[in-house]
């Protein structure tokens, strides 16, 4: 049996392929025909085909850049030699995309998460979400608490991830985008792929927790708590307690099992 490809193809027309894993220099990719040239990180884009100068970068089948120097065929495509370029608008990007329609024979299922309101994750990760830039910091502090062997008691906790951003504070009251900001993260809140999800804010920022929360509509999953930076006492005490609160909340995030849901 054929070793599995360590690539993965996002359309035929692509001239990039996407790393599974880190890929070192020298190694060769029998599917893809070339050699690394260089380090790929794992989710990196790998050249496939000799790339000229000047020549579109094409994955999922559009131009996403254009090639700022000669690339070769196994050659890492990063920002170093990926930049900016003019194209010819392609608006039917997808169009040859299937259906999972419900009445598909034979039908189509995946290992899905159902939620208790009836909708399907397919990740289970705990959301820790500054409303404010000011709590940004706090947010990934915490989320990196979690990392590495620290979830090793919750296996079915895909991770906690850290939603952050640069708004919140310096900002209007109302209108578009005190709306729009509000909606956005609301929406993270109540996203299915979070089991839980911890809001952080500072205390006298305009985008406050409780606006946040409201929009989210608590009551419904997930489980949505929030803190603030101000009434904590500070950075530390504020990391220190949120950190507990997500630990509170990973047995009951644990307890779900994956079963096959219809893709329709």
């Amino acid at each position: 049996m054929a070793a599995p490809s360590k690539t993965l193809c996002l359309h035929p027309l692509d001239n990039v392929r996407v790393a599974l894993e880190d890929l070192a220099v020298g190694e060769r990719l029998e599917r893809e025909g070339v050699v690394c040239r260089g380090c790929v990180p794992a989710g990196h884009k790998l050249a496939a085909a000799a790339i000229r100068a000047g020549e579109a970068v094409v994955k999922y089948g559009q131009p996403i850049g254009t090639a700022t120097c000669e690339i070769a065929a196994g050659d890492h495509v990063h920002t170093h030699n990926l930049g900016m370029g003019r194209f010819v608008r392609d608006y039917a990007s997808g169009v040859e995309a299937g259906s999972a329609a419900a009445g598909a024979d034979p039908p189509e299922f995946f290992q899905g998460i159902l939620r208790p309101d009836g909708r399907v994750a397919t990740r289970n990760y705990i959301g820790v979400i500054s409303t404010v830039n000011c709590s940004a910091s706090v947010a990934r502090m915490v989320a990196d608490r979690f990392r590495g062997e620290a979830l090793g008691d919750y296996p079915n906790v895909d991770g906690v991830v850290p939603i952050c951003h640069g708004f919140g504070c310096g900002m209007a009251g109302s209108g578009r985008g005190f709306d729009h900001l509000r909606e956005s993260l609301a929406g993270y809140s109540r996203h299915p792929n979070f089991a839980a999800v911890l809001l952080i804010g500072l205390g006298c920022e305009v985008m406050q927790v409780g606006a946040v929360a409201a929009e989210a509509d608590c009551t419904q999953p997930p489980m949505v708590t929030t803190l603030t930076i101000q009434e904590t006492g500070g950075t530390r005490r504020t990391v220190e307690e949120a950190a507990a609160r997500v630990r509170a909340m990973l047995p009951a995030a644990n307890a779900v099992r994956r079963e096959p849901v219809p893709a329709g």
